[in-house]
């Protein structure tokens, strides 16, 4: 017979996951359906379809400027953790960077990035929805 004094615990800790999931889930649609991140951030094979391999792990970008633009990037970083970006801004500097759109030392990302303000609850979904990236 199981255990009951610990059902409490096992409840509010599946609560838990079920509540970061449902908000990786919302993270998930507003990063890959409305701002369509993966159109920067993760390479294309060939055929024009995304290497699903590389999933957000940054590409060289397949646009650039008529008339040099400062600070222009060539390339877009890998947004899974453990890369340099997430080891450099880590989870708190990503949440501020989504709501505010300043970079943890202040300033706005370098073109071509748009400066997203997203709303508190928006921002956190898509850090969790991207810390759950491999």
């Amino acid at each position: 017979m199981p255990d009951i004094r610990n059902y409490p615990l096992l409840l509010a800790a599946s609560a838990a996951l079920c509540f970061a999931s449902a908000k990786a889930d919302r993270g998930k649609y507003l990063v890959e359906e409305v701002s369509r991140c993966q159109e920067c951030h993760t390479p294309k094979l060939p055929d024009g379809s995304f290497d699903k391999t590389k999933w957000m792990k940054g590409a060289v970008l397949n646009i650039q400027p008529l008339e040099p633009i400062k600070g222009w990037h060539k390339t877009s970083p890998d947004l899974t953790p453990g890369s340099r970006l997430w080891t450099r801004w880590k989870e708190e500097g990503l949440l501020n960077y989504f709501k505010t759109g300043l970079t943890p030392a202040g300033k706005k990302a370098d073109a071509p990035m748009p400066t997203y303000t997203l709303a508190p609850e928006d921002a956190e979904a898509v850090v969790e929805y991207l810390k759950s990236l491999k």
